[in-house]
């Protein structure tokens, strides 16, 4: 994975942040990597929709505001990987949009 807005390779200690959620029975899992040398913020989404194919998205750079703003909110969840968990910062990241 490299960053998207100038093309470093990150390392493992770049990923900052992860959540997942179900919506409408598919999971939902956002992964956040922060870039030391640009500052930028890439997200890759996953979806699993549990017919054996899961699918990334192509990752996208979010600007550092953004993103820590959604860092921090993750942050905020005790258990960000439990799909089933309808915390405020679960709720708030998902739009209330949570089965």
């Amino acid at each position: 994975m490299n960053c998207t807005q100038c093309s470093r390779a990150f390392l493992k200690e770049d990923h900052v942040a992860a959540i997942s959620g179900s919506i409408m029975g598919d999971e939902h899992t956002d992964v956040y990597y922060r870039c030391p040398v640009c500052g930028a913020y890439t997200v890759t989404s996953w979806r699993d929709n549990f017919t054996g194919v899961e699918t990334m998205y192509p990752a996208r750079p979010i600007s550092e505001r953004e993103g820590k703003e959604n860092v921090d909110l993750i942050g905020k969840c005790s258990r960000p990987w439990d799909k089933k968990c309808r915390c405020e910062a679960h709720r708030q990241y998902f739009n209330d949009a949570l089965d």
